[in-house]
This record gives structure tokens, C-alpha cells and sequence, in this order.
């Protein structure tokens, strides 16, 4: 609370201390376009809040007081923006969004997530399949996404090729696990598949999961055991090479139009080549993103697994400020609420169990994976939810950064930071790591982790974000989507609750929470950072882009919980709108 109150005095009083249009530009050119009329939260501590921002050629060329902007940069044919008493403020950054995978389980495949309550029970996921089944030729795959035994009734009740075959023995099913790590499968895909009891496992954390006669279950561990499966599937509806073109383009529309719809103006792909092989993915985003109504940017991360051996032909920082390559993603252990990442002592589920999850890479094969990437300057990015996969990315990065004078410049990522010790956050802090949390592992498994999973003490731990702040690390929130839903202001909400979301609801680890205004930067600024995108978006500033997010309610001065209620008017990207929401958007008038 005194920190709090610290903080608020410090923002009460700046506009004080500090020029209304701290940041005007000195030529005094006409506007395009003038926001006005409304609160404008600037992320930038200098001046916190200010009352309009003025807009030229998609860029920012002032902020601050309404009438100095006004007065310098109202022209004859300045748009001007009234508010109308709402709120502006940066477009909100996604730093770890699987867009392609995305788009298929929205627009192609069955979606089975369920982020409400009650959970779902076995019986019911079944029923789901087989209804969708009725909607498909007979033999024709049926592909689904976002079953989770950690949200399934009852606890951990988990899907197997016994029960798959009751739903289908023609049709060949697979489905993913809600956390994308694990997957499940019936005989018929395992026939399709060419795979049986002899079969050896595929390596790189790929696991056929068997019983203890040797039995295949109808489990896979890890993207690299769906391969052989991926190889054979088709859906009905994608007939010829043109309709699979034309469906993937316009679900990945569709996808990103949702983006932007939740206030969203800049994303990471965080695994180009995961879905779609890698040329033909780099060049549909590519096109796309440069379409005139296309709402977002993108920050591109080449899945490391699926780059081909010698491939040269997308290099480090290929392309533009719509659409740039700039890191190599790798995955270093599994899920926590699915009890495959890695963990230096074991779950506590099931009761006396001695699994602690595993690593996917021994680490000398991992370190002479991602040192070539490094030593060409692609920033280096390693999935670890486990802590002892976080200690084994923080000894990779200690090893790539020795001798380097200033490592924070090369902001290596760690993706999910989930369990961790503080002894690993101020190694992080050494290092200049940028590490990015799935903060719905709080909300939507805060209980489970908690109560079942985790225990108490590691739980209260996950997402370290009060650890983080106290030891200076710039961080950021993302949704792993479709591991869970993209909504920044839920992220916003939970960063500073840390409400976890079944009744009765309890606060996981109160040491961890943050305030409001961190928690924002955690979804512009910071998330920028993580993008080496903050000298052009993330904060209302001169000279960056006039990418913008309005909204009906301040969330600065709104209930942490209520957050997630504010309604998203609109969005504009280079000052253009993106998204409006409807009747409720701001006035132009000229």
C-alpha cells in the first residue's frame, strides 16, 4: 500500500515538474489527426497522462496538453478525434502468440477449449467429438484442440486410444492437449500413421507414449511425435493445394481481425515453420501484412526444429516494421499443468508419484543448437516451465554471453518462466534476460497448481512477477494462444490480482502481485522490449507510431478484478483505424 501511495503522488504531481507537450514536435506541422477530448495514458513516466496526442504520416509528433497541441498542430484539415471522456492509449503488444496454429483451431479444427466453469468431464469431450463427427465423411480425419486434464472432470482424467475408438474406429482422430505439448490419438491414426508397439520414439522430447507391457496408449509427448501424423492428415475441406492456400489466408484474416478486436496492434509469431513449412508461411505473412486493411504487426520467430539443415534464405532481420524475423525459438520441456515440464523435485500429483516431468534436450545438444543463430544475432528464445528447465536456458545464455559487456543488450528470452527460484531471477537479472509468463497459468490453473499440482509454496511462485520488478527485469505477458485465450486486459487484471479463477477464489502468492501501471508495461512497453520493437511502439511517444487502443474505462483507476469488463472502442494502426467496435467509437469531425 505505501508503495502504491508512493507511486500515485509521484504521478499526481509530474505534470508539475514537466512541460504539458513535454514531446512536441518543434516544427509545428499540421496534424493529420488530433486525439482529444479524453484520458491518454502515455507509458511514459515522464508524463503519465496527458490530454492529446497529435498524429502525422502514422506517426506521433506530439503529446501533451489539449490546448498547446491544438494550438501547434491544428490545421486546416487536422481530423480531429473527441474521446469523448474515454480512454487512449498504446496498442497493446502480444510477445508470444502461435498466430498459424491459432487460426487452425479457430477456423479449421474442433475447438475443445473450455476457459469457463464448469469443467468439462470425460463423457462430454467424447460427445463433442462424436457430434462432430456426424459432420464429416466417413474416414475423414477428425481433428480437434483444448482438451485438459488439469480442467477436466475428474481431476486429470485423461483421453486414450480406447476411448477415441468410441467415438471412431474409421475415422483416424488426434487430438491436442489444451497446453500444445501433448496429444491423443486412436488406433485407426495410428494405423494411418504407420506407427505401432515397435515403433521407436522420434527424439527432441518426442515421446509414444506406452504402458508397462510396452502397449502404445494413444498418447504422444511433444511436437515432434505428431509428425508422422501430421504427414498424413487432410480435412475434407482441403481439396486441392488452392483451397488449402485460400482457407489458410483467410482463417489467418480472421484470426488476427480478433487481435485487434481485443485491442492488440503488434504480435509475435513465435514459431513460423511449426504449422506451415517455413518459405510458405514467411511468404503468405509477408503479403498479408502489407494488405492496406491488414490490422496488425507481426515479430517473427523461426521454430527452430523445423528450420531445414543449410537453410540460408530468411535471414536475421529480413523484412519491415509490418513484418520482421528477428529470433529462433526452441522448446525446452513440456507442460506443468499437463506434468511433463521439468522440475527439480517432483509433482505432488499423483500422491508419492516420483515424476518431475523431463528436459526435451540434454543441454550441450541444445547449446550447440541455438550457438550458430546467436553468433549471426537472431535473438535466442527457449520454452522452460519447469525450473530445471530454466536453469539449464540460464546456463545456455551464461555460456553464449561470456565476455560480453553489456548481455541485456542481446535480450534473451525465456518463454514462460513458470516455476522458478529466486536464485534463478537474479541470475536472470545478471544475465539481462527478458523472460515472458503465460499469466493465465494464475488465473485459469492458479487452484490446481495450488492445490494439486505444484503444492502450495511452488505455486505461490509461478509467474515471479513481485520477484522480477524487485530485481529490476523487464518482463512481459503473453497468451501462448491457443494455450490460452489473447486478451491483454485479462493479463492486466490477473498480473495485479493474482486471482485464480475456480471458487473459492484465493489471491496465488500475494508477494507476486503488481501494481496496475506494471502490469500495463507488461503488455506495451516491456512486450515491446521483448521485440526490440519499444523505440517504435509500446508508449505514446514522439516519433513512434500512432498505434492506438481506445477504451470505454481507464484501467489506471479501475478495480484490478473489473479490468477485464472494460470495453475495447477501438484501434487504429498508423493512426488509421484497424478496428471500431461500433456506434460507441470516438467522434471524428474535421
Amino acid at each position: 500500500m505505501k508503495k502504491f501511495l508512493f507511486h500515485a503522488i509521484v504521478f499526481a504531481f509530474l505534470p508539475f515538474f514537466i512541460p504539458t507537450a513535454y514531446a512536441e514536435d518543434p516544427s509545428g506541422d499540421s496534424a493529420d489527426t488530433i486525439f482529444h477530448g479524453g484520458t491518454i495514458i502515455t507509458v511514459d513516466e515522464r508524463q503519465p497522462e496527458v490530454s492529446a496526442l497529435a498524429v502525422k504520416d502514422g506517426k506521433i509528433i506530439a503529446v501533451g496538453d489539449e490546448g498547446e497541441v491544438l494550438a501547434a498542430h491544428r490545421g486546416g484539415e487536422t481530423k480531429m478525434v473527441d474521446l469523448q471522456g474515454r480512454t487512449l492509449m498504446p496498442g497493446f503488444v502480444e510477445p508470444h502468440v502461435h498466430i498459424s496454429l491459432t487460426s487452425i483451431v479457430e477456423g479449421v479444427s474442433l475447438d475443445l477449449s473450455n476457459f469457463t466453469l464448469p469443467y468439462d468431464s470425460i463423457e462430454g469431450l467424447l460427445d463433442k467429438l462424436r457430434a462432430h463427427k456426424q459432420k464429416l465423411p466417413e474416414g475423414a480425419w477428425i481433428i480437434a484442440f483444448g482438451v485438459d486434464p488439469s480442467r477436466t472432470t475428474p481431476l486429470m482424467a485423461e483421453l486414450n486410444a480406447d476411448l477415441l475408438d468410441k467415438v471412431s474406429t474409421t475415422n483416424p482422430i488426434f487430438v491436442v492437449n489444451q497446453s500444445g505439448h501433448i496429444a491423443y490419438v486412436n488406433h485407426k491414426a495410428f494405423e494411418e500413421a504407420g506407427i505401432n508397439d515397435d515403433t521407436p520414439d522420434p527424439g527432441n522430447g518426442g515421446v509414444y507414449v506406452r504402458d508397462a507391457s510396452g502397449k502404445l496408449t494413444g498418447v504422444l509427448h511433444e511436437p515432434p511425435a505428431y509428425a508422422a501424423f501430421a504427414r498424413k492428415m487432410t480435412l475434407p475441406v482441403m481439396t486441392t493445394p488452392v483451397a488449402k492456400s485460400e482457407l489458410a489466408v483467410d482463417t489467418y484474416l480472421q484470426t488476427v481481425g480478433r487481435m485487434a478486436a481485443v485491442g492488440i496492434t503488434t504480435s509475435a509469431e513465435i514459431a513460423l515453420g511449426s504449422i506451415i513449412p517455413l518459405e510458405k508461411e514467411y511468404r503468405m505473412v509477408t503479403e498479408l501484412v502489407h494488405r492496406p486493411d491488414f490490422p496488425i504487426r507481426i515479430r517473427g520467430y523461426l521454430y527452430g526444429t523445423s528450420v531445414p539443415k543449410g537453410f540460408d534464405a530468411i535471414k536475421h532481420n529480413d523484412g519491415d516494421d509490418r513484418f520482421r524475423v528477428i529470433g529462433v525459438k526452441y522448446i525446452g520441456d513440456g507442460s506443468t499443468q499437463g506434468l511433463t515440464a521439468a522440475l527439480s523435485q517432483p509433482y505432488i500429483y499423483p500422491q508419492g508419484a516420483p515424476n518431475s516431468g523431463k528436459l526435451d534436450w540434454n543441454e550441450e545438444d541444445l547449446f550447440a543448437a541455438v550457438k550458430p543463430y546467436f553468433e549471426q544475432g537472431w535473438q535466442i528464445s527457449i520454452h522452460a516451465n519447469g525450473d530445471r528447465t530454466i536453469q539449464q536456458a540460464l546456463s545456455i545464455y551464461e555460456r553464449l554471453l561470456e565476455g560480453n559487456a553489456n548481455p541485456a543488450s542481446r535480450r534473451l528470452r525465456i518463454e514462460h518462466f513458470t516455476v522458478s527460484t529466486e536464485d534463478q531471477v537474479d541470475k536472470a537479472a545478471r544475465l539481462g534476460i527478458t523472460p515472458s509468463m503465460t499469466i493465465g497459468h494464475v488465473n485459469f490453473w492458479g487452484e490446481v497448481f495450488h492445490n494439486h499440482i505444484l503444492g502450495e509454496e511452488r505455486a505461490d511462485r509461478i509467474d515471479p512477477t513481485g520477484s522480477l520488478e524487485k530485481n529490476n527485469v523487464r518482463f512481459s505477458f503473453h497468451s501462448d494462444s491457443p494455450v490460452s485465450p489473447y486478451n491483454p486486459l485479462q493479463y492486466i487484471s490477473t498480473g495485479a490480482s493474482r486471482l485464480w479463477q475456480k471458487p473459492p477464489q484465493e489471491v496465488l502468492g500475494p508477494d507476486q502481485t503488481i501494481a496496475v501501471d506494471r502490469a500495463i508495461r507488461a503488455v506495451t512497453l516491456d512486450a515491446a522490449y521483448a521485440l526490440f520493437f519499444d523505440d517504435k511502439v509500446g508508449s505514446l511517444e514522439v516519433g513512434k507510431y500512432a498505434d492506438l487502443v481506445e477504451l470505454d474505462a481507464n484501467p489506471r483507476k479501475t478495480d484490478p478484478e473489473k479490468i477485464p469488463q472494460i470495453k475495447i472502442i477501438a484501434t487504429w494502426l498508423d493512426g488509421k483505424p484497424a478496428f471500431t467496435g461500433g456506434k460507441a467509437a470516438a467522434k471524428v469531425a474535421d
